[in-house]
């Protein structure tokens, strides 16, 4: 398992560290706009790769290799039902935050409302 891990995080690093290094952050804004871009970029569609591979491994387990073996097809069982809640996870968390994102806006356009604005006074 710790082996595993360690292979999975080296990959992850792998992928990153030229993101990272090619940043050209100049401002707080620039750094917040680059992870959540990294984020939606890199990490969504790793997470969703490696669900869907465990739901065909699953899969895969229970139909070809446990065809005859019951231990096996349970496993396999188990493997696609934890595909599927990966899924289905991952796709409830990313409507959630758009819902989120697309009703509260974060920018500040209008500038700022100062008393008496827009009222002549003589």
């Amino acid at each position: 398992m710790k082996k595993a891990l360690a292979i999975t995080t080296g990959t992850l690093i792998a992928f990153v560290a030229p993101l990272i290094s090619f940043a050209a952050v100049d401002s707080l804004s620039d750094a917040g706009s680059f992870i959540i871009d990294t984020i939606n970029n890199v990490l969504v569609p790793v997470l969703f790769a490696i669900a869907f591979i465990v739901f065909l491994w699953g899969a895969f387990d229970a139909f070809i290799l446990g065809a005859n073996d019951e231990a096996k097809k349970d496993h396999g069982k188990n493997l696609m039902l934890w595909g599927l809640i990966g899924f289905f996870v991952m796709v409830s968390i990313w409507g959630l935050v758009n819902i989120l994102t697309s009703s509260v806006q974060f920018s500040n356009n209008s500038g700022p409302i100062l008393p008496g604005a827009g009222v002549q006074t003589r």
